[in-house]
């Protein structure tokens, strides 16, 4: 089995320096939340964001959304052939579990990624289907123990996916960015083994991530 993690992803709940600021305040009142419990989204909050640290790689919440969607709605995930996590930007981790349906709506997305930020795992009956926990990228690949990490990044060595995926062996783990901007970090860059770039142009993490499972599944539904 793989794994694949979407690193620094731009999901987070809006921190405590934003959450007085009038856009801010003005988008929790809508919906009916404390500013403390909505996602960080630039959508919204871009006077809010101005001049934050990492300001281009956050409040993207929709591009991991279309992430996990592509990544959760594919043979390789529904015969339990990969395992996915979401790092956030301000070292979490979301574990998702066996069988999960993301909903297709972003707003149900919202809600639901909200409610697992405040009580840390969603269940259904006895199974979790996602858990979050205080975890670095580096202290989850210690987790996971992959045999290669591959990342992708336009920094990285050019190549091709159909090339990447004959590299992708037996328990390797995927990396790509979950942000709209930047590059990785230099703690996550330097836990990763292989770095690829798959063209001169800078593609979004999900169209990424739907062009590199769909070469592996071709090497493993053969």
């Amino acid at each position: 089995m793989i794994s694949l993690v979407l690193a620094e992803s731009a999901l987070e709940l809006v921190p405590l320096e934003l959450q007085d600021h009038p856009s801010v305040l003005s988008h929790a009142q809508k919906l009916g939340k404390d500013p403390s419990e909505i996602l960080l989204d630039n959508s919204w909050h871009f006077a809010a964001m101005k001049g934050i640290n990492n300001e281009i790689k956050r409040g993207r919440p929709d591009l991991v959304h279309f992430s996990i969607l592509e990544a959760t709605t594919i043979p390789l995930y529904l015969q339990n052939k990969i395992k996915i996590y979401i790092h956030t930007i301000d070292d979490k981790v979301i574990y998702i579990g066996e069988n999960v349906h993301i909903p297709k709506s972003y707003h149900r997305f919202e809600g639901l990624i909200e409610k697992l930020f405040l009580e840390k795992t969603i269940q259904f009956d006895t199974s979790i289907l996602l858990e979050i926990k205080e975890k670095s990228f580096s202290e989850l690949i210690n987790e996971i123990k992959p045999s290669k990490i591959i990342g992708f990044s336009t920094k990285g060595e050019l190549s091709s996916f159909e090339k990447i995926s004959s590299e992708i062996l037996d328990n390797a783990c995927l990396v790509i960015g979950g942000f709209q901007k930047g590059h990785f970090s230099e703690s996550t860059k330097n836990k990763i083994n292989h770095l690829f770039s798959v063209d001169n142009l800078s593609y979004e993490a999900h169209v990424v991530i739907a062009r590199i499972l769909y070469e592996y599944e071709k090497t493993v539904f053969m």
